[in-house]
């Protein structure tokens, strides 16, 4: 039996009750919760924000689907998925990504009949178009360059039609665990850090990625990681926390720090090149697919170029979008997004950089959401199903949180139906206490200089080190302390499996072991904590030389 954890710093003063307990606003978390209302099942959903604020919203490229009729001459799901496990580096799960990939052209027609408008085409048809990694044109998307907008209105506007219930600026502190270790609810903070308990059966987890342990991304403020820490604390496994991929292109303006524009992969897709200072193509011999490479080769490629100071630049690049026509039209968000800094697409090449974007890893969860633990579910960018592998293929993130959103909520009526979920009375509150906390800015810039793309072994030691070093335990008493906490404890598990990972692979790219090796690495990490509550790796340690 796992001891019960000492997260939380107060004693809760009120409480509600569930069926369903659903940690997240985006696709995967509003998918879920409206499919377990149809199914019969009380939910009650929480979100840190506003209930349109989550990461959902700020997806630009739209959404990767092969649909029957509306689709290039030789695509295929099939090719879809070959695609995906080329862009994944060996470590997908093949089974996962059919499962996934063949299941979103209904996915995408319940979400049409839902309400989303996509943008047209011609004949009839849905617009198409193609980014990095993709052999086809087979990416939908709605208001040129904002799908994520998109989606994010239509399942609130859902939401709010059904009534669902909302509870928002809540922020998720701990699971409630049982005697035998099965979770029964989480604690909570309101709005004004009030503790509060949601008891429930069942709670899954759709809570984002961890992009704010970077000083520039593309996620918004309040992905920190929350949820991945939650399942850790519980007793879940993690998997594949060293890949982060890195968004080739956000708009690069001096000093940046939080959320910056995202420059969608589309641009590229119609036509756009990256150049350097210099003015010379950065993509050109690097990859048969060129400016249309997979995001960890464009990502790695741009970092190798800005450190070669082409032109006398060495903390960006340029995105020559001047052949594109229309592209005001065609991409209005990121016009607007360079118009605010002075930049004109239409005669100027973009400044671009790139960003913590996508977190392929997290929480080990089959394609239903179910985890290793009884009563806890995972999906979106905090599952780790084995869609994305060591690099997610661009675009399938918003088709995975449809389907595996959905599946969860039917795993879990199904699991309620069969008796096999926790009574919510045997629930026990965590204990309060104090827990390490480290400064965020520090970490911030420790982890940006050394645990993004290009690692090494003495940098990562430093993470160690300075992680350790602005830490101090606190009670958590504001969303923020939860939040900081977070951070804390994901930063030092990315770090172990990076650390170790003594390869090149995908979105891990170790400066001081530049290949890759299939012989040792071509499988996953698990990550567990300690009893002590440290991140430790959880499977063998292979021994050297020995597959």
């Amino acid at each position: 039996m796992r001891p019960v954890s000492d997260f939380q710093s107060k004693t809760a003063v009120w409480e509600a009750r569930a069926d369903l307990v659903v940690l997240g606003s985006g696709v995967a978390g509003l998918t879920a919760a409206l499919r377990a209302q149809e199914l019969g099942l009380r939910v009650l959903v929480v979100t840190k924000a506003a209930v349109e604020d989550g990461n959902t919203r700020w997806a630009q490229g739209g959404v990767a689907v092969v649909l029957e009729d509306q689709h290039d001459e030789g695509d295929s799901v099939g090719r879809h998925v070959e695609d995906t496990l080329v862009a994944g580096a060996g470590l997908c799960e093949p089974d996962a990504v059919r499962s996934i990939l063949h299941a979103g052209p209904g996915a995408v027609s319940w979400l049409r009949q839902a309400g989303a408008r996509f943008d047209p085409g011609a004949a009839g048809l849905l617009a198409r178009t193609r980014e990095g990694g993709h052999s086809a044109f087979r990416v939908i998307h709605a208001g040129g360059d904002a799908t994520g907008a998109e989606v994010e209105r239509t399942l609130v506007a859902e939401a709010t039609g059904r009534r669902l219930p909302v509870l928002e600026r809540h922020i998720a502190v701990d699971a409630l665990l049982t005697p035998l270790g099965a979770v029964a609810g989480v604690t909570v903070l309101d709005p004004d850090g009030v503790p509060g308990v949601l008891r429930a059966p069942a709670v899954l987890l759709a809570t984002g990625g961890l992009g704010q342990l970077y000083q520039a991304t593309s996620n918004p403020e309040i992905a920190t990681g929350d949820g991945l820490a939650l399942a850790l604390r519980a007793g879940a496994q993690a998997a594949d926390l060293e890949f982060v991929q890195f968004h080739p292109t956000v708009l690069y303006t001096p000093g940046a720090r939080g959320r910056c524009p995202l420059v969608t992969e589309a641009v590229r897709g119609e036509g756009a090149v990256l150049v350097d200072g210099a003015g010379k193509s950065v993509m050109r011999g690097v990859h048969p697919l060129g400016d249309l490479a997979p995001r960890d080769v464009v990502s790695a490629a741009i970092t190798r170029r800005m450190g070669q100071a082409p032109g006398g630049i060495d903390d960006h690049v340029f995105l020559d979008a001047t052949g594109v026509s229309g592209f005001a039209t065609r991409f209005p968000t990121v016009f607007a997004a360079c118009r605010a800094i002075g930049v004109d697409p239409a005669r100027d090449p973009i400044p671009v950089t790139p960003a913590a974007h996508f977190a392929c890893g997290g929480v080990v969860a089959g394609t239903d959401g179910r985890t290793g633990v009884t009563g806890l579910y995972a999906a979106g960018e905090v599952a780790r199903t084995g869609l994305h592998g060591a690099n997610r293929l661009a675009s399938n993130s918003l088709l995975e949180g449809l389907v595996t959103g959905a599946g969860t909520a039917e795993a879990v009526a199904a699991d309620l139906a069969a008796g096999l979920l926790a009574d919510p009375r045997q629930g026990r509150e965590p204990r309060p206490g104090a827990v390490p906390v480290a400064d965020r800015d520090a970490l911030q810039r420790v982890m940006s200089r050394y645990a993004a793309i290009g690692r090494d072994a003495e940098g990562l030691a430093v993470v160690g080190s300075v992680l350790d070093l602005s830490t101090e335990d606190r009670p958590l008493r504001t969303h923020r302390d939860v939040e900081d906490a977070a951070l804390t404890l994901v930063a030092q598990a990315l770090v172990a499996a990076a650390e170790r990972r003594t390869e090149s692979r995908g979105c891990h790219v170790r400066a001081d072991f530049p290949e890759r090796d299939d012989e040792l690495w071509q499988r996953s990490q698990l990550i567990r904590l300690s009893p002590s509550g440290q991140p430790v790796l959880a499977d063998p340690v292979p021994a050297m030389g020995v597959a």
